[in-house]
Formats: structure tokens, sequence, C-alpha cells
């Protein structure tokens, strides 16, 4: 009976804790397979991968892992043995190569890119200039930021204000 409680207590102990791992916290009550898709840049793909080879149960909470374990999850997720497809960032621009970005560095390519398309004035570039989509959408109906209503549409104050002279 005691033992149970014990088990309890720690158990509750482990979800009041915030693990950090590669500079995002990550609530302890969370289970890991769940948890690690709050790293920008791990899909679900990824933290199945994750798991399965660093034999780490999914169901398993955050708060209860090791900080072994979680040297463990933090050396993979910086440099991850896994097919390149999975990668986020599948020959790199600038160097070649396959790489997986996580957070700030993910984040940071992001905006070098758009800046490089910007400069070079392609097709994509102008786009993000003007706030318009880039992937062919259509734009009639949709992506009317700041605009005035339709013609047939009058303004009701204006009416008012010219009534009472």
């Amino acid at each position: 009976m005691e033992a149970k409680q014990e088990i309890k207590k720690q158990e509750q102990k482990a979800e009041e804790r915030i693990i950090r791992i590669v500079s995002k916290d990550i609530e302890g009550g969370m289970k890991i397979y769940a948890g690690l898709t709050k790293i920008k840049g791990i899909s679900w793909g990824l933290a199945n991968a994750v798991c399965k080879i660093l034999k780490i149960d999914k169901n398993k909470k955050v708060g209860s892992l090791t900080s072994d374990e979680i040297t463990k999850i933090t050396g993979f997720i910086k440099d991850p043995q896994i097919p390149s497809y999975m990668l986020n960032r599948g020959q790199d621009f600038e160097s070649g190569e396959n790489k997986h970005l996580v957070e700030s560095d993910l984040e940071l390519r992001k905006e070098f890119d758009i800046k490089r398309l910007k400069k070079i004035k392609s097709y994509r570039g102008f786009r993000h200039m003007s706030g318009l989509p880039m992937r062919g959408q259509r734009t009639r109906s949709h992506f009317r930021r700041n605009k005035s209503k339709g013609a047939g549409i009058k303004k009701k104050g204006k009416k008012v204000v010219e009534g009472k002279k």
C-alpha cells in the first residue's frame, strides 16, 4: 500500500518537472512522443524515429526522463542517423549537404532563404515582398488584407451627418 503511494508521488513530481531539450521547455506530464513534436523542426515521424532508435518507450512521461536519456535525445536530434528523406534540409543550397535543423537554426535559415529570393528578384521573392501567396493559390476571394468593402456598400455615418445639416 505504501509502495503504491510512493510511486504515485514520484509520478506527480515527474509531471511537475519541466524538461529542457534543445533549448525548448517541455512539460513533464506529456508523453515523449508528443513532447518532442513541441520542438520546432521535429515532426511526428521524426519523434517516432527518435523513440525507436534510442529504444525509449513512447508512452513514457517527459518528466521521468533521466539526464542520460535527455543527453542521448539531444545528441540524436542535433545529428540524426536517419534516412535523408526524413531530414528537413535536403541538399542545402550553400553546402549541398543533407541536414536537419531545429529551433532557431531553422528559423534563421528560412529567413535567409526568403531574403535570397527577394534579392535575386525571383517570382517567389516578389510574392513575398507584396505579401501574396507563393504557391499558386487564387487571390480573387482570399488574401484581401486591409481592403475596403465592395463597391455596392455605402458607409452609414456620412448619410446621417448630411441629413441633419
